[in-house]
């Protein structure tokens, strides 16, 4: 599978779970709603969410994919991984909620509600996908 076909995927599919590694060593997983930007699978979340304290001390995580069935497609994207905080995160969250949702009726409610959750833009960019395999 190539990176496009991935990214392709991610932009039809909405369902994900993504794991990122504790101080310890262990794996820590959060259901996510991911989505394109550019070449990047981008996750809105909170500033205090542990996901976001994990990729912050090591900037790697993994995301797979699936359909609303659940069981069938599927694709799981690695690579490394940037958080980017409010101010800066405010247009990519409006255009992460249109690619997603569509329009908002309320684009300042959304704003205000953004500052007021401290939210997030996490932004993994894809150095291997896959599956490469089926079966």
């Amino acid at each position: 599978m190539e990176i496009e076909e991935a990214l392709a995927f991610v932009r039809a599919n909405h369902h994900g779970v993504m794991a990122t590694t504790r101080a310890d060593g262990g794996t820590q997983m959060s259901p996510v709603t991911p989505g394109v930007e550019g070449s990047q699978v981008i996750v809105s979340s909170r500033e205090t969410a542990y996901k976001v304290a994990h990729v912050r001390a090591r900037p790697y995580a993994a995301i797979c994919v699936f359909t609303d069935a659940f069981y069938g497609s599927w694709v799981q994207l690695e690579g490394p991984v940037e958080v980017v905080s409010l101010p800066d995160a405010m247009e990519s969250l409006v255009e992460y909620y249109r690619a997603i949702s569509g329009e908002h009726p309320d684009w300042e409610d959304y704003r205000r509600a953004m500052v007021d959750d401290r939210r997030v833009m996490i932004r993994l960019t894809p150095e291997r996908v896959g599956p490469n395999v089926q079966g």
